[in-house]
């Protein structure tokens, strides 16, 4: 009952002294007349979540409800760049200080200081936007003209969450906000494969923090001993028992790892190679024959050590 409380008391706190002073200092709100920060926030908050689609008339009855009398154009006049502002800067306040998840009680994970999944979300804007936030682009400009890509972090021994870091739609992964971002000392980062960067895990490396990472199709693999591995060939060798062993990745960084490998049931493995088949054609390009002899496996790279 006290978290719940608390939560509450944290919102209500969001919802009003502190909207009314981020609308003053973006210069969303110059002077109170009929909408002030707080009153305004609530209006499209509300608004939007009871109608995710609401219009100008809908959004102007939801004020009226909170004892604002307001015409529709005048929630239009509302929509400024100040305000965009204004709304991104309670969104932080609101990730910071309420988004949160439950920790994951698994005592691997105990190992660590913090256990920082990352990823990231696409949402796409009216084609208007697209000189603020460029998207992809697309035959139908309409559906992907603009967008916004939004960089998330979420420690699953906290439970907290980073973010949201905004960024173009266009904008790889690779290039994300949260690539250079500082882990606390000793924490493990999971991401997927649109962050994979040599460069990237061997920074992490250098301040003392872990990763887990699956191994991107071409990314060089040497022994111990720096000698390249053809990895197809040496995967066939293990056999059927899982291998754990250590080696360097790419030529230039020679970067210490462990190699954790798992050959899948074949059922997984056609599987697998069904998404290829299908990828192929969506890109109108050949099957790469490296990712299709190695869907055999499961191949994941990091530089945990072994547990004693």
């Amino acid at each position: 009952m006290t978290g719940v409380t608390g939560l509450a008391q944290t919102l209500q706190t969001l919802f009003t002294t502190t909207a009314d002073q981020l609308a003053m200092s973006t210069g969303c709100i110059r002077r109170h007349r009929k909408l002030s920060g707080a009153t305004l926030v609530q209006s499209l908050v509300l608004g939007w979540l009871q109608q995710p689609e609401a219009s100008l008339h809908q959004l102007a009855q939801m004020a009226a409800t909170l004892g604002v009398a307001i015409t529709p154009q005048g929630i239009d006049h509302r929509f400024t760049k100040e305000t965009a502002t204004f709304l991104k800067q309670v969104l932080e306040v609101a990730v910071t200080q309420v988004l949160a998840s439950d920790p994951v009680a698994i005592p691997l994970l105990q190992r660590f200081p913090a256990v920082m999944i990352q990823d990231s979300s696409i949402v796409l804007l009216p084609a208007p936007l697209a000189t603020n936030w460029r998207g992809c682009g697309s035959a139908d400009p309409q559906t992907a003209a603009a967008a916004i890509k939004l960089q998330v972090r979420l420690d699953l021994v906290s439970g907290a969450l980073q973010g949201p870091l905004l960024q173009d739609g266009r904008v790889h992964d690779l290039k994300a906000p949260a690539q250079t971002l500082d882990l606390p000392p000793g924490a493990l980062r999971l991401a997927d494969l649109g962050y994979f960067s040599l460069e990237t895990l061997e920074y992490l490396s250098q301040q003392g923090d872990c990763w887990l990472t699956r191994w991107q199709a071409g990314t060089v693999v040497l022994d111990a001993a720096g000698h390249p591995l053809d990895l197809v060939v040496w995967l066939a060798a293990q056999g059927d028992s899982p291998t754990d062993c250590r080696v360097q990745l790419g030529y230039t960084y020679h970067l210490p790892a462990r190699l954790l490998a798992q050959r899948v049931p074949s059922e997984v493995a056609q599987q697998r190679r069904r998404r290829l088949r299908a990828e192929a054609r969506r890109r109108e390009q050949p099957v790469s024959p490296l990712r299709w002899a190695t869907a055999d496996w499961t191949i994941n790279l990091t530089n945990v050590p072994p547990t004693a």
